[in-house]
């Protein structure tokens, strides 16, 4: 199944698909500074966990480009601002900073001398994670086709397709594969306010490969999963905790919650990538606090009264409680999580 391509290298410089954009027009921004890369990844041109790493990747790899240190020495004091200025981007995601740590490994464990020889690690390291995420999302795809229900609903929320990764998706990697197996089913999508990733881009990707989709407000979702409709609720993670919790896009917790109430079973779906091994549980993850214009004055339209603020946290903590499983390249994972994480993602795990 073809699907969008969301970031790519171009010689000198970075072209991202601009989802800011969507579902309006198709368009890529070229980011030839790293300013302008850190600013597509704060402002949603690239989003979702694993293109956010891949992004992470190319971004260091250019930044080491334009600063041109004089020698191996300066390269790696270099090296460890930019991964700083590029890490404070979004600091939810765990793929950010992994891929940057990964990059910045390859350099230091190279044999290379020269600066241009280090350039060209990073840059080899930031395209083995694009490559690599691919393979991830269509494993994952195989691990969960089998969730979707045949002549079922399935509903969804924000953005976990091909949009958010390098490849077919996390949360819509099953979907695509059980659709090409022959499998036919009826996807819902949340609006996911206050950006609307669902009803922008999971409804224009869906519809893109031809999978019927209807887009829901977020606060229509209880019922929706009340009603019988719905047999599968899968999503994304931007980071999993050691014990199973997962932080994503918020409104995601609300969506376990009713989930729960309505005995529908509740995947979260990411790669091994995802999973931070380090932080014991979700109250040890950042929540990204975004600007109160995207509540109070959604894309320059004022819906409040003028001097009133909003608070808008960008994700939220969905306790591994309420979690049947994760759709990971390694197969379903099962309760309980902290075993099963560690057996899968352990000491030598890409989460680790």
């Amino acid at each position: 199944m073809k699907t969008p391509e969301t970031v790519r290298w171009a010689g000198d410089a970075i072209d991202v698909l601009d989802q800011t954009l969507l579902p309006g027009e198709v368009t890529y921004k070229r980011c030839d500074t790293v300013e302008l890369a850190i600013e597509a990844i704060y402002l949603l041109r690239v989003r979702g966990a694993p293109a956010i790493g891949v992004m992470a990747g190319y971004t260091l790899a250019l930044a080491m480009r334009i600063a041109a240190p004089a020698d191996r020495d300066m390269f790696f004091d270099v090296l460890e601002s930019e991964k700083a200025r590029i890490d404070a981007a979004r600091p939810t995601a765990h793929n950010l900073r992994w891929a940057l740590e990964r990059c910045a490994a390859a350099a230091h464990h190279a044999d290379a001398r020269s600066v241009d020889a280090l350039h060209a690690v990073l840059l080899e390291e930031a395209h083995a994670i694009a490559a690599e995420d691919r393979e991830l999302c269509a494993a994952i795809g195989r691990s969960g086709a089998s969730l979707v229900p045949e002549g079922g609903g399935i509903l969804t929320h924000c953005n976990a397709g091909a949009l958010a990764t390098a490849g077919i998706g996390t949360a819509l990697a099953p979907l695509y594969t059980a659709w090409d197996a022959g499998k036919r089913f009826q996807v819902f999508a949340d609006e996911t306010r206050p950006l609307w990733q669902g009803a922008r881009l999971t409804a224009w990707e869906l519809a893109q490969a031809g999978i019927p989709v209807k887009v829901l407000c977020d606060g229509a979702a209880a019922s929706l999963l009340a009603s019988g409709q719905v047999q599968l609720v899968i999503v994304g993670a931007d980071r999993v905790a050691a014990n199973g919790d997962v932080a994503n896009k918020i409104g995601t917790y609300g969506v376990a919650l009713a989930a729960r109430a309505h005995d529908i079973p509740f995947y979260v779906a990411a790669p091994s990538t995802t999973f931070d091994l380090g932080t014991p549980t979700g109250a040890g993850i950042p929540i990204e606090q975004r600007n109160s214009d995207e509540i109070v004055e959604p894309m320059g339209s004022p819906m409040a009264p003028q001097g009133v603020e909003g608070w808008n946290p960008a994700f939220d903590i969905t306790p591994h409680g309420l979690i049947a499983g994760f759709v990971t390249e390694s197969g379903i994972l099962r309760p309980p999580f902290v075993e099963s994480i560690r057996t899968a993602f352990g000491r030598h795990g890409r989460g680790a």
